[in-house]
């Protein structure tokens, strides 16, 4: 989280991620805490390989030729 900022509104402290009102807390030590959190969060998660079209899981079920259907799977 590269664009973040913590404002003090009255008593309260909102945490705003690219200029958008995220979190509202008392205690700034609490939202900074929490935003550093949340950054290294944001950091450990490696990036998902992208799978190939063919790849993804079908829900059609693959038939032998010549082979006869279960009738009871029959519509």
């Amino acid at each position: 989280m590269k664009n973040y900022s913590i404002v003090r509104i009255g008593n309260e402290y909102v945490v705003q991620a690219d200029e958008k009102s995220v979190l509202k807390i008392a205690s700034r030590r609490r939202a900074a805490r929490l935003v550093c959190d949340a950054a290294g969060l944001l950091d450990s998660q490696a990036p998902q390989p992208a799978r190939p079209s063919s790849a993804e899981p079908s829900i059609v079920r693959d038939l032998i030729p010549g082979a006869i259907p279960d009738p009871r799977e029959v519509p």
